[in-house]
């Protein structure tokens, strides 16, 4: 973007595709991204936020650092925007004696978007919370978009093939606002849809709603489960020691597999130190463990057959599962670009807190076993149709 088109978004006061604002305060910027995310007026086409711009079209005046250029950042990596927004952001631009920065803002393929569970939308010039039938329209209008595998309809399906109350109980607190649940004018269905578990058109849950809440996941999606198994020593010739599988639907198994990796996998011993004192040391670090095993369950292909296996060896812990690397992913990248194959099962497990932040789980989990002793977890892209990580035990152990 150029400096004279900059000067063309600022005088165009009277476009619902562009909003001003001199505040880098997340609750401002989150609910205008949000909005222009929705697109409800349907231009399909980016809109704009222009950062040191009053409502006037004049420039404030502002200098725009790196701290400010970070808060801008940290809308689309916090999760608090959901699905996680398409933004580029501008070079700073020095305009009338004031610092412009411009954050382009694309379409959401996945509508309704939400901000701190609220759904936000273009009215004219201004921005506002959706009413029912605005987010019904935006609802709708998802069907026409392209889909990830998770937001295909699982056909033959139906309402009775979920769990309801795991859904009304679970997660639907955690996702909406109190205020837009305190409106009762929705079916569960419309519900279950507002949130991409439902298909409205075809009248029957989607795989994420399967995957989430569904009563025997399995069924539609065979390969929709976890396989661990332990063996006695370094080689899968090596006696199978002990073995469980989890399975059913994800949004209880989520939590039985954090528990089980919290009591079974994590192992602590006292070690001496100097001056007679002890300190405690892991064969591996709980969040790094949990974060790449949430990472496989997040990533993998639910169009496999084969589920995700997780191998712990007397030296290692090997996580395999089904798909690749994603879209704008590779080997070169990785793990500084990511990409979503499932973004609905992504947005589900930031919202039930199993994903912390976006972009920043593996980097963390590598730092976090450097510094337990175990070294780097080692990743594995020449499988193609896998992904697998290695991660040796604490050198110390």
């Amino acid at each position: 973007m150029t400096e004279e088109q900059v000067k063309i978004l600022i005088k165009d006061l009277e476009s619902d595709r562009i909003e001003r604002t001199i505040s880098f305060r997340e609750d401002k910027l989150g609910p205008a991204v949000c909005a222009l995310s929705n697109d409800f007026p349907n231009h399909r086409q980016s809109g704009y936020v222009l950062l040191g711009v009053n409502d006037d079209g004049s420039v404030k005046g502002i200098t725009i650092g790196d701290e400010e250029l970070q808060k801008i950042g940290n809308v689309k990596s916090n999760g608090n925007v959901l699905p996680q927004p398409s933004l580029l952001v501008s070079p700073v631009f020095h305009i009338d004696e004031g610092d412009v920065v411009v954050v382009e803002v694309s379409p959401s393929l996945y509508p309704p978007v939400r901000y701190d569970r609220r759904c936000w939308i273009r009215v004219g010039p201004r921005k506002a919370k959706a009413s029912l039938e605005e987010e019904r329209i935006l609802t709708e209008r998802r069907v026409s978009y392209a889909k990830t595998y998770d937001l295909v309809p699982a056909l033959g399906s139906g309402i009775e093939d979920i769990s309801v109350e795991l859904f009304k109980i679970n997660y639907l607190p955690s996702a909406i606002d109190k205020d837009t649940l305190a409106e009762n004018g929705r079916t569960i269905e419309e519900q279950l849809a507002s949130l991409r578990f439902y298909d409205i058109k075809e009248k029957c849950p989607t795989n994420a709603g399967i995957l989430l809440f569904g009563l025997n996941p399995e069924f539609y999606l065979p390969g929709a489960y976890t396989q661990y198994v332990k063996f006695s020593g370094k080689e899968m010739t090596s006696d199978v020691e002990f073995e469980k599988k989890f399975s059913g639907a994800l949004i209880t198994e989520l939590r039985q597999l954090d528990d089980f990796i919290k009591s079974n996998v994590i192992k602590e011993r006292p070690v001496k130190k100097d001056s007679f004192q002890e300190d405690v040391a892991r064969n591996y670090p709980y969040w790094a463990l949990r974060e790449l095993i949430m990472n496989a369950i997040m990533h993998r292909s639910y169009e496999s057959n084969a589920p995700i296996y997780i191998y712990e060896f007397s030296d290692r812990i090997e996580i395999i599962n089904p798909g690749g690397l994603f879209g704008e992913a590779t080997p070169q990248n990785f793990p500084d670009a990511s990409d979503y194959r499932n973004v609905v099962l992504a947005e589900a497990m930031k919202i039930l807190g199993y994903v912390n932040r976006f972009n920043y789980g593996v980097t963390r989990a590598k730092n976090e076993l450097i510094e337990n002793g175990n070294g780097e977890p080692d990743f594995d892209f020449t499988l193609t149709t896998k992904f697998k990580v290695t991660i040796p035990i604490n050198q110390k152990w």
